[in-house]
């Protein structure tokens, strides 16, 4: 849900029942709404003393979000409240007017209607369950027409799947599917299609599809035979394009229990090891593209160390963590690494980390939040150049997305194109692939941010599309949350509800690096940039050499340069240009801050570098493009970046 005007400066309630209010209001407009209506909605099980006190008070918060200049559109009488009048325009109810309707006036409605509002009260479910059947019916109505007229094959294909994610079980569609497929002279597409409608109506508790759509494919296939025939067709295809090595999406990674070097005196080590792995275990499977081994499968073979030792075989890791707890005194020492399996038990990464204390739970808590916090993206990474190194004749959606994530964190501009194709193919391969679509929401942003969208607007509205649908394909991915929610503060301008997504992303997973910075920056766009420093350091001291350690020290720039602390925004910004030089945003701050400074010949050689990368730049396009919300504060940026000589 989001409201906002043509400059994005009306932004949403702070309470869901207050939204809540103003979606019944929306979805109804221009009609009224009796008061009772909206108590009865919202509060069914409160007294209706109670409920008419809670309505008035989320009316007064509506009232001062919308402010004296579109207050004027809610109308609040006596008995009912309505919203309506010139300005209004609501998305919902544009398949009811009399424009004419693109494939583009479908794609918003692909996500369910006002997800972030279920489960207020068991009666607004109740409608908000009505109130998305009736936005369904009406969005493949339109839809149905349009595939109906389209006459390019391939575009309405894409139409077609994308009404099926609004209703895969509609039959109508899935015929139409099978057609399309035919038509362009590929058989095995349309008894693919017909599988797969097979299989969508099996989900939802029915026997098979009708049979008009049997009547199809046998007419399509010259008979139950020729139809028969093309399964095995299909099948022998599949089997001569795999590959040997089994695909999973997932890696497995074995987690060793910890080795007291010094076992005579162990101390506090001995439960400070007992504990270790089993929190390192139970933080890795947060993470869904990570699968953990259990401790108990690997404490028998914990001696073996090399990739050909006869029972390795059995615990299939990708990987293991081993290490070993050293105590002097009120010092522990943890040296971590981690052994690629199937590059001959080679170590590809080792770290020590030094830690004062005696409180056996305080030291594991620190130390597991930092390990994991640092080995999960060296696992990314290498895992991600490894699949890029393997031949396969087909790539599946996971292993296209693996690929792409290297050349997103280097930002090298040929590297990076060619992730966005391989994300556009991963979701081709599979629509429901939720990473998928936060790596290419996240690929999106990047694209606006460094200046190489020839449109915009038009990749800004695509990733914000693509970060909703990540969330609605699993809601308990944390990554796939902080990068949808950063997608939502810096291209949606809407840090607030970013704001939200990061810190459930933090709650699902506190040692996700990645969500401590995004959550900072948003704090930071809502003005707080003291509370913004705070997260983003914890991100900075949980994993020091992450692949995204640049955009850390990008992001520090931005609460010292508003906070009015130009030396510290300089020291981050020359940082974070030396560790990514191709990134554009980490010279935007940098400039505006050496221009308060008064550093003239610096800002000169920073301003020549950043045009190198975005030849248009101006005050303006920053400004535009900036998703700070507080007049001062975008204003102490531009002025910086006048200062600093950046053309107007």
């Amino acid at each position: 849900m989001a409201i906002d005007d043509s400059l994005g400066r009306v932004s949403l309630p702070r309470t869901r029942k207050a939204r809540a209010i103003l979606a019944i209001l929306a979805l109804a407009s221009p009609r009224p709404v009796l008061r009772l209506t909206l108590t009865s909605l919202l509060w069914s099980q409160r007294q209706k003393d109670q409920a008419r006190a809670s309505l008035r008070q989320a009316v007064h918060e509506l009232q001062d979000v919308l402010g004296p200049t579109w207050g004027r559109l809610l109308l609040a009488e006596r008995h009912y409240l309505s919203l309506r009048g010139v300005g209004l325009s609501v998305d919902a109810l544009g398949l009811d007017n009399d424009t004419a309707h693109t494939a583009e006036t479908i794609r918003p409605f692909q996500n369910p209607l006002l997800e972030d509002l279920t489960g207020l009260d068991p009666a607004f479910d109740r409608w908000l369950t009505d109130e998305r059947g009736r936005l369904n019916r009406a969005v493949l109505g339109v839809g149905e027409g349009l595939l109906a007229e389209q006459k390019d094959l391939t575009t309405a294909l894409e139409l077609a799947e994308q009404l099926l994610t609004i209703d895969r079980g509609h039959e109508g569609i899935w015929r139409a599917t099978m057609r399309l497929h035919a038509d362009s002279g590929d058989r095995r597409g349309a008894l693919r299609a017909f599988d797969r409608c097979r299989a969508a109506l099996s989900e939802r508790g029915l026997t098979g599809p009708s049979p008009e759509t049997e009547d199809l494919l046998v007419r399509i296939g010259a008979g139950s035979d020729a139809a028969e025939r093309l399964r095995e067709e299909s099948a022998l295809a599949e089997a001569e394009a795999s590959v040997p090595e089994p695909r999973r999406q997932s890696i497995r990674l074995g987690v060793m229990p910890v080795r007291l070097l010094d076992p005579n005196h162990p101390g506090h080590a001995d439960g400070l090891a007992l504990g270790l792995a089993e929190e390192l275990t139970t933080s890795f499977a947060r993470f869904r593209w990570i699968s953990c081994v259990s401790g108990s499968s690997l404490s028998a073979i914990a001696g073996e160390t090399g990739a050909d030792r006869p029972h390795w075989e059995g615990i299939g890791a990708d990987f293991i963590l081993d290490g070993t707890i050293q105590r002097g005194g009120s010092r522990v020492r943890v040296l971590m690494r981690i052994i690629d399996m199937r590059a001959g038990a080679e170590v590809v990464w080792a770290r020590r980390f030094d830690r004062e204390g005696v409180d056996t739970l305080a030291l594991q808590d620190d130390l597991v939040a930092e390990i994991v916090a640092q080995v999960e993206p060296e696992l990314l990474m290498r895992e991600g150049e490894r699949d890029t190194r393997r031949k396969a004749v087909t790539l599946s959606a996971n292993e296209l997305v693996l690929r792409s994530i290297p050349a997103i964190y280097r930002l090298d501009r040929e590297g990076f194109e060619a992730a966005g194709a391989m994300l556009e193919r991963a979701l081709a391969v599979d629509p429901a692939h939720a990473s998928g679509h936060a790596w290419y929401a996240y690929w999106h942003l990047f694209q606006v941010g460094q200046g190489w969208a020839s449109d915009p607007e038009a990749a800004s509205r695509r990733g914000e599309i693509l970060a909703e649908r990540a969330v609605t394909l699993d809601p308990n991915d944390a990554r796939a949350l902080t990068l949808a929610g950063h997608v939502r503060g810096f291209l949606g301008k809407r840090p607030l509800e970013g704001l939200l997504l990061h810190d459930r992303a933090l709650a699902l997973n506190p040692n996700l690096a990645l969500a401590w910075t995004f959550s900072g920056l948003a704090l930071s766009y809502l003005g707080r940039h003291e509370d913004a420093l705070i997260r983003i350091r914890q991100a900075s001291r949980m994993s020091p050499s992450d692949p995204h350690s640049f955009f850390f020290d990008n992001a520090m720039e931005i609460p010292y340069l508003l906070l009015g602390q130009y030396d510290k925004a300089v020291e981050f910004g020359r940082r974070a240009v030396e560790l990514n030089p191709g990134f554009s945003s980490s010279y935007k701050i940098y400039l505006s801050a050496l221009g308060h400074l008064g550093r003239n010949e610096d800002a000169t050689d920073v301003r020549t570098r950043l045009l190198a990368l975005e030849g248009d730049f101006s005050v303006s396009g920053a400004i535009a493009r900036s998703p700070l919300t507080r007049a001062e504060d975008l204003a102490l940026y531009a002025e910086g970046l006048r200062l600093a000589g950046l053309p107007e």
